[in-house]
């Protein structure tokens, strides 16, 4: 009897998974198929939920990264998350407490503050560390 309600699990969470295609309930299908497989062996509940449990966390743990970075490799950037990395230029002071600042790459000046809290001044050379809206998040170089 428990057999059928793991492959209802997998069938479940294989199909939530191909409606929603975010890469976690899939996880959960592996966990529910080997709990299966071990009802199939005749192991008891408690170490069908066990297998269950430890199989998926271990399978979301391990695979999902790795999934998740294979599905995003043929991702373009967009035009911003291409700066990250890259070098400005400080146009204005960069102050957080006093929300100030603005920074210049490839003839275009961009909001931006600083990552570490600290003010830094006109004309110094930052990181573009990440993009926060329409601020970039620099550190001095």
């Amino acid at each position: 009897m428990e057999g059928i309600f793991w492959l209802i699990v997998v069938v479940v969470m294989a199909v939530i998974e191909i409606i929603t295609l975010g890469l976690t309930t899939i996880w959960f299908a592996g966990g529910a198929l080997v709990a299966f497989l071990a009802s199939l062996l005749g192991a008891g509940l408690l170490m069908q939920t066990i297998l269950f449990i430890v199989v998926s966390v271990i399978l979301l743990a391990v695979t999902r990264p790795l999934a998740v970075e294979f599905f995003n490799k043929g991702r373009i950037k967009t035009n911003a998350e291409s700066l990250i990395g890259e070098t400005a230029v400080v146009q204005q002071e960069i102050d957080n407490l006093r929300a100030k600042g603005m920074v210049s790459i490839n003839g275009q000046e961009w909001s931006a503050r600083s990552v570490d809290n600290e003010i830094i001044p006109n004309e110094t050379l930052v990181e573009i560390m990440e993009i926060s809206g329409v601020k970039l998040l620099v550190r001095k170089k």
